[in-house]
């Protein structure tokens, strides 16, 4: 029996800004996947945690802080750390061209930078999720 992805949509760090992450999450919803939305200010443990309880699919992480390259990376650790590595991780935001290559190389499949259509993002999670 299949289920619908699930997809937990986060907010790390002292961003307060979630228009972005709520606007993903209606349309990851509205394509048919289960959205579990963190509110702002998480932890990368809080977000590892919630992901594991959660069992989701993959973890979108939204965020506009500028702190992009601690905090994504440190997601990424934790979740190898408790054996979820098969999560696929997402990122968008404001997120520098040139830091998107650290954020590869530590664990994140894709970062959408903002103007990235939602059917894009849709598509790549559809698309690279492991079931």
């Amino acid at each position: 029996m299949d289920r619908p992805i699930r997809v937990l949509v986060s907010k790390p760090g002292l961003d307060g800004h979630d228009r972005g992450a709520k606007v993903i999450a209606r349309a990851l919803r509205d394509a048919g996947m289960e959205v579990i939305y963190t509110g702002l200010r998480q932890t990368p443990e809080q977000i590892t945690n919630a992901a594991i309880q959660e069992d989701v699919d993959c973890v979108a992480v939204s965020i506009l802080s500028g702190a992009h390259g601690t905090l994504i990376p440190k997601i990424a650790e934790l979740l190898r750390k408790e054996g979820a590595d098969d999560v696929l991780l997402v990122a968008g935001g404001v997120i520098p061209q040139e830091d998107i290559p650290f954020l590869k190389e530590h664990g994140v499949a894709e970062v959408f930078t903002p103007g990235t259509p939602t059917d894009v993002t849709i598509q790549f999670i559809r698309n690279n999720i492991k079931r």
